[in-house]
């Protein structure tokens, strides 16, 4: 099938082709509904916390609990899910996250101590359902080898800038016009019913390694590989720039007395994200993947320099777009180089890894933006993106050697017909 899919695609890898592989929509049409709530789990958590308690340091500090909680449990979901299955690891997943959901709700209307939220947004986080990654590791188990890989990164990429989209202004009108609460109820029963359909597709799911190598042999984490700690750091700087503008927005929108314009707002910057993809993805590159992470990560840095400055409402929504703009080339690159430097029995837990470090930065940028913002001002939490994206890439040039995968290439390793080793760009 691989081949076939190549002799195919060689020419010019696109959309068309990708959503004509065969199974392609009995996952992705369950996948798009089951990742839904993961843009709206911090929102909504930061918009309930904020209203019971009027502070955003709180309600963000309680938001990054989740995140972190979710980073450092992802990736075990993850290699569970490459050793077992990805159908065994969620189905229990999402119940639970259901119940941790229901149990931070209620804990937060209740005015529980401070203790207690932070408590509870422990089991919210952890038991996040990595949807994103196990889409992305079904396609690699259909591709393996194909040029459609990185036309699969971009259009994966595209999804989750859309769920961005919707996520973010579904969970502020829900909180803001239904009940505060009202986000994180939607969200987890999102979760429920996606999750449950995403996982009675079992004729996707790669195949468990466990299965595939009869006894138990026991494979080195994902995160050994140093190229995927690399892509980590630098999705953590990403990860920042999602929470810091997070919070920053909707502490201007309430600043400037116009709440319900925050969903709106952060709408806009994650549609840049969405276009941005949707143009990387039609693209025949000729440039290495290594490359265009090192051409596309500065020019995010850049975006981000004038966030703090705009105080009008039109030149936030334009700089937002622009920082919208340059993340996704350098989301669908990173994604790319994890076919390339990753085993397929290791994918799903390297693609948690980077999920789980968007998350990671998300929280961070959500934390310390909401200090920020309750000592100073708005525009104050909009440094978060800058400095985050600006260490993250001086991790990234230095440690630039580590995106090369040493020796030959998998693809050619582990053997497609007749073929040359096919770049994934």
């Amino acid at each position: 099938m691989a081949s076939t899919v190549n002799d195919r695609t060689e020419a010019r890898p696109g959309y068309g082709q990708l959503l004509r592989t065969p199974g392609a929509w009995t996952f992705l049409l369950p996948g798009f509904l089951a990742r839904q709530p993961f843009a709206m789990l911090t929102i909504g958590i930061l918009l309930l916390v904020e209203h019971t308690t009027d502070s955003y340091g709180i309600a963000g500090a309680v938001s990054a609990t989740a995140g972190v909680s979710m980073a450092l449990f992802a990736p075990q979901s993850g290699k569970l899910a490459d050793r077992f299955g990805q159908g065994r690891v969620l189905v229990p997943g999402v119940v639970v996250h259901a119940a941790a959901i229901s149990l931070l709700i209620t804990l937060a209307l209740a005015d529980a101590p401070l203790w207690a939220l932070f408590a509870a947004a422990v089991p919210a986080g952890a038991s996040t359902p990595q949807i994103g990654p196990m889409v992305r590791a079904r396609w690699a188990a259909k591709l393996e080898g194909s040029p459609l890989m990185s036309t699969a990164a971009a259009f994966e990429s595209v999804t989750d800038e859309f769920t961005f989209v919707i996520g973010p202004v579904l969970a502020t009108a829900l909180c803001t016009g239904v009940h505060p609460a009202a986000g994180l109820v939607t969200e987890a029963a999102l979760t429920l019913v996606g999750g449950l359909l995403f996982a009675a597709q079992r004729r996707t799911q790669p195949e468990p390694s466990r299965s595939a190598a009869g006894p138990v042999v026991k494979s080195a984490s994902a995160l050994s590989v140093p190229g995927v700690r690399v892509l980590a750091i630098s999705f953590l700087g990403i990860g920042s720039v999602f929470g810091g503008m997070q919070v920053s927005m909707t502490a201007f929108t309430k600043e400037i007395g116009d709440p319900g314009l925050n969903g709106l707002l952060y709408g806009t910057f994650a549609a840049g994200n969405m276009i941005a993809g949707l143009i990387c993805g039609a693209i025949a590159w000729k440039v290495t993947p290594q490359r265009r992470l090192l051409i596309a990560y500065p020019l995010l840095v850049l975006a981000t320099t004038p966030l703090w400055a705009a105080h009008a409402l039109p030149v936030l929504g334009g700089v937002g777009l622009l920082v919208g703009l340059c993340i996704a080339p350098a989301l669908i690159t990173g994604y790319t180089l994890v076919e390339s430097l990753v085993p397929p029995t290791a994918r799903t837990e390297a693609f948690t890894w980077l999920t789980g470090a968007v998350g990671l930065g998300q929280a961070a940028g959500a934390s310390i933006g909401g200090k920020l913002i309750d000592g100073h001002s708005a525009s104050t939490g909009f440094l978060v993106p800058l400095a985050g994206t600006a260490l993250a890439l001086a991790v990234l040039l230095t440690l630039r050697k580590a995106l090369t995968p040493k020796g030959e290439s998998r693809i050619a390793a582990r053997g497609v017909g007749h073929r040359e080793p096919v770049s994934v760009d």
